[in-house]
Order: structure tokens, then C-alpha cells, then sequence
């Protein structure tokens, strides 16, 4: 009865090491990362990517005027605004393997049309 035992353990954690590995990743940073997934994961694969590693391909200037608005609405850049200024970490709002509603949209009611949960 224990080997039947220590067999289903031994497959159990099989499939969960293999699920782990088995995750969801965006066609575009697919093609440029491929599945070395330490790319992204500066910090280890069990802890979200560093906004520095994020900014080595993604510009925060250049993405705060992508997603500027005018006028009274200037100040709801998800990139540059009142709250945070261009400070705010990218995994507030964005997730590779997991969708995110951006963090405003827990207070506000925003809506940001192009935002890539």
C-alpha cells in the first residue's frame, strides 16, 4: 500500500512541475524571448519581472505618449499620471501569463481601449 502511495506522489509531482512550465506567453514577446523564461525573470521564475527588465524593450516615454490624452483628461495616462507620474510598476497592470484590468479601474472608470490585458 506505501509503493501505491509513493507512486501517485511521484506522478502528482510530475504533472505539477510539468504545469508549471506549461504557461501562456504572447505571440509578440514569444517571438523575440522565445521560452528561456529567465529573459523576463530577473529576479527568479517564481517572482514577476523587474520593471528594469521590462524597460530594456519598452520605453516608458514613448509609451506615455502613445497613451497621452488632452485636455481636462491628461492626467488619466495609465503611463504618466496624477497618482503615480511614470513610476507606477508594469505588473500593476499588465500580465503576461494572466489578464489584468488596469490598477485605475479600481477606483475609476477609465477606459483604456488598446490596454493588452
Amino acid at each position: 500500500m506505501k509503493k501505491a502511495n509513493l507512486v501517485w506522489a511521484l506522478l502528482l509531482a510530475g504533472l505539477t512541475s510539468v504545469s508549471v512550465h506549461a504557461v501562456q506567453q504572447r505571440d509578440y514577446h514569444k517571438a523575440v524571448i522565445g521560452n528561456d523564461c529567465e529573459v523576463c525573470h530577473d529576479q527568479g521564475v517564481d517572482q514577476y519581472p523587474s520593471d528594469k527588465t521590462c524597460l530594456q524593450c519598452h520605453d516608458v516615454d514613448e509609451l506615455a505618449k502613445e497613451t497621452a490624452r488632452s485636455g481636462e483628461d491628461r492626467w488619466q495616462n495609465p503611463h504618466d499620471n496624477l497618482h503615480y507620474g511614470k513610476d507606477l510598476p508594469c505588473v500593476e497592470c499588465h500580465g503576461e501569463h494572466h489578464p489584468k484590468k488596469p490598477l485605475c479601474n479600481s477606483c475609476h472608470t477609465f477606459k483604456y481601449d488598446k490596454h493588452q490585458e
